[in-house]
């Protein structure tokens, strides 16, 4: 089928988006209610990814990393069916969605705005505890 480039990804006629080349997947890059996100597109589906929030190292002064993982703990219970919690080595909080449908531009679009918007409950519960308060800059 005939594609036509889109910065690193190919666009078929019929709209359908995958990665132009092999190597790292390509990637949209979004900030929702300030933390980054991620929609990388694979060549058999889509991976959504987010910093939800940090668990304080043991480094920082008055840092309550009990309520942290208290906090943390409570998180799968409320994120959808098929939704994946990590706690990254440098404390960060991630939580990833993938899909296995190879998308359309317009779909990528839309599956970013659903995955933003489901993150919303484990975002908030965040927002509850002192830890998650300070905001994710990078």
């Amino acid at each position: 089928m005939e594609t036509f480039p889109l910065g690193p990804f190919a666009v078929a006629r019929d709209g359908a988006f995958r990665p132009r080349e092999a190597g790292p997947p390509p990637a949209l890059r979004f900030r929702w209610r300030g933390r980054r996100c991620e929609a990388a597109l694979r060549a058999d589906g889509l991976r959504l990814a987010a910093i939800a929030g940090r668990v304080p190292s043991t480094a920082e002064r008055g840092a309550d990393r009990d309520l942290a993982f208290q906090a943390v703990a409570a998180l799968p219970g409320l994120l959808p069916a098929g939704w994946r919690l990590r706690l990254l080595p440098d404390h960060r909080i991630q939580v990833e969605q993938e899909t296995a449908a190879v998308p359309t531009a317009t779909g990528v679009i839309a599956a970013m705005v659903r995955f933003a918007l489901a993150l919303d409950p484990c975002l908030d519960r965040l927002e509850q505890t002192p830890f998650a308060r300070k905001r994710e800059d990078g």
